[in-house]
């Protein structure tokens, strides 16, 4: 019985590199119960942002790293096992909170479809190297907020140009700095299971 790695192939996410073939699906939903509880833990480290309802947290930075680490099929059901347990009442919400009324619960549906996209690109290689790590995880933020900032408007009724002065502009330095975070971290992943490989 070798206990060497799976050697790196195309159209794989680092997920796909564990050793599991009699125990795929045990392995898969272990993957995404420890995405969702991945992604609940880093929420909980919040940082309020002065003037708005949405504070700065790990979560987005889980949201992204979990959906090119498992592909976006296991990336899917992790935010949205997340998001649903989250919205019944877990608080594992950013700030312990939970339920269908928070302002931030549009980054949450967000962060769901980003998963899926930037796992979706990490099979087609979005992940492997400095440039499309950053290309991904830009892409991944802007969908976020593409669905976040608009449904911050919509449930606090400020304005849109309030919505992007609350729920945008705060976070983007702290983005820029996740996404620096998985240019290095990914690339490097991959390198390291390549040698293996």
């Amino acid at each position: 019985m070798s206990t060497a790695a799976a050697p790196v192939r195309s159209g794989a996410v680092l997920a796909d590199l564990l050793p599991a073939a009699r125990h795929r699906y045990a392995v898969d939903a272990a993957l995404v119960l420890g995405g969702a509880a991945l992604t609940g833990i880093a929420a909980q480290i919040a940082v309020p942002v002065p003037g708005s309802p949405v504070p700065v947290t790990g979560q987005t930075f889980a949201a992204l790293l979990i959906g090119t680490a498992l592909g976006a099929r296991r990336g899917f059901l992790s935010l949205a096992l997340y998001a649903l347990v989250g919205m019944a009442g877990m608080p594992w919400f950013a700030e312990a909170s939970s339920g269908w009324s928070m302002p931030s619960l549009g980054y949450v549906f967000g962060m769901l479809l980003a998963a899926t996209v930037v796992g979706a690109l990490a099979r087609r290689g979005g992940d492997r190297s400095v440039l499309r790590t950053a290309g991904t995880m830009v892409l991944g933020s802007a969908i976020i907020y593409a669905i976040g900032v608009p449904y911050l408007a919509l449930s606090t009724g400020m304005s849109l140009s309030a919505a992007v002065a609350a729920g945008l502009v705060p976070f983007l330095i702290g983005d820029a700095l996740k996404a620096a975070l998985a240019m290095g971290t990914l690339p490097a992943a991959w390198k390291i299971l390549g040698r293996r490989g």
